[in-house]
């Protein structure tokens, strides 16, 4: 590379810092809870560039936690001890000895490979799940689906002492029963509660898609409540984005300021969404 061309970028580098310098500031002492999921997941590089991200956002002062899924993973898993799964409605039926191997690799596996990826950047991070602290309380969703629970009890108390500490929450979505049970939760309910639970400022729900998309397929990068359910009933939302728009309009209804569904595909989406002008993703805000 010609000396001009590295002075350029050196140049462009610290113009994007500068801009970034007002959102900085907007963030400090934010909190924002990222649902970890699909490619983001898939690979180390791609786990690391994630893990990069959020080190920046906890050293420039946000608060971030991260609620992770694994359901490939689960998956895996599952066949290879030769246990048969179904799924209704998008839920796995989750009997006894499903939900053994769900907590098996969601806090044994998942998380602790995500909490070493941050530690490995320089952070500081710990591997939780719901059940533990309390920190997610759940009923049975469906006596059809088993050990899938709904949270109804959250527990913010704790995570606000982990910020307090510089800690990093890194949560499997997984929830206590009031009579001993663990409880299989969806990745995106789980973050949602979470997030509702401490009055986050973002959610920000990663996918393998870059937004919510308009009846001509174009990212639509800021919607109302409303738009979302007006979409959903002509059919334009449908599939796999209904369960997390779902999640966005529950979360705004309980006090999330406001939820971004992002391509977790992309180079440093979080910072992109965060810290710079034209952000990413599909940005959704109450009415």
């Amino acid at each position: 590379m010609k000396k001009q061309d590295m002075n350029r970028d050196w140049i462009a580098t610290a113009r994007t810092l500068s801009q970034a310098l007002p959102y900085l500031q907007r963030y400090t002492g934010a909190i924002v809870v990222i649902k970890l999921g699909g490619h983001a997941m898939g690979s180390d590089e791609a786990m690391d560039d994630f893990a990069r991200d959020v080190v920046l956002m906890r050293q420039v002062g946000v608060n971030p936690v991260i609620v992770h899924g694994g359901g490939p993973m689960i998956n895996a898993m599952l066949e290879k001890l030769d246990i048969k799964s179904e799924f209704v409605n998008g839920k796995r039926v989750t009997d006894s000895a499903t939900v053994e191997v769900v907590e098996m690799v969601l806090s044994g596996v998942v998380n602790k490979r995500i909490v070493q990826a941050i530690n490995r950047q320089g952070g500081k991070a710990v591997g939780l799940s719901g059940k533990d602290a309390n920190l997610m309380v759940c009923d049975q969703t469906n006596p059809d689906l088993g050990f899938v629970g709904t949270p109804a009890d959250m527990n913010p108390e704790f995570l606000h002492e982990l910020f307090a500490n510089d800690t990093i929450p890194v949560i499997a979505p997984l929830g206590a029963g009031r009579e001993g049970e663990t409880y299989n939760v969806n990745g995106d309910t789980a973050a949602g509660a979470i997030a509702a639970s401490l009055k986050a400022d973002r959610l920000l729900l990663l996918t393998d898609v870059a937004g919510v998309k308009n009846g001509e397929g174009e990212v639509m990068t800021e919607l109302k409540a409303q738009q979302i359910r007006d979409l959903t009933t002509e059919g334009v939302i449908a599939g796999g984005m209904i369960p997390k728009t779902e999640t966005a309009l529950n979360a705004i209804d309980d006090g999330v300021r406001a939820v971004v569904i992002l391509d977790g595909r992309a180079p440093n989406a979080c910072l992109l969404e965060l810290f710079t002008e034209h952000g990413a993703g599909s940005l959704i805000r109450g009415d």
